[in-house]
């Protein structure tokens, strides 16, 4: 069962992210998330319980969970004029297949696997991202050159959030 400081923590990511929903389900214990139009993440406690112990280990993460869990969004979601320019200099965007830590290099001593104006090919990793401990090399899928990072190294990444832009050949 999650434990309060964890769900702090899921909560403050969420607000950090565009996720919207954000739904957990582990030992017939589910806890859900969702942002209101304001920005606010609402915990939405739930529970889903085959088990005879379990409701008691729900009840208390609720009961202990403090209301004032709502968090705040400060930043509005405004598309910047400059990337609407920039859009027409692409012809695809690699797109994070999970959500993790993205790392641009395969240790921090080494030099990155692209930088803008890399060539790349459809089997050319261009990034690792790390979720749950497990590194997963992300590969180009399409050959071209890169001519934009939306990202940085060490920064937490969205499944389906654009990483880098490609002028394909």
């Amino acid at each position: 069962m999650l434990k309060v400081q964890e769900i702090r923590e899921i909560i403050k990511l969420i607000d950090q992210s565009t996720i919207n929903e954000f739904t957990y389900e582990l030992d017939g214990a589910k806890v859900s998330m969702k942002k209101t139009s304001d920005g606010e993440v609402i915990q939405i406690p739930q529970q889903t319980v085959n088990k005879t112990e379990q409701p008691k280990q729900v009840q208390e993460v609720e009961q202990t969970a403090p209301k004032e869990e709502k968090v705040e969004s400060s930043a509005p979601a405004v598309e910047n004029p400059a990337n609407q320019e920039a859009k027409k200099d692409y012809d695809y965007e690699i797109v994070s297949p999970m959500v993790g830590t993205l790392y641009s290099a395969e240790s921090p001593e080494k030099d990155p696997y692209v930088q803008t104006g890399s060539k790349v090919a459809n089997d050319t990793v261009v990034c690792i991202v790390e979720a749950m401990k497990l590194f997963n090399e992300i590969e180009a899928e399409v050959s071209g050159e890169i001519v934009e990072i939306l990202v940085e190294d060490g920064e937490l990444v969205e499944y389906g959030q654009p990483l880098f832009r490609v002028k394909a050949k």
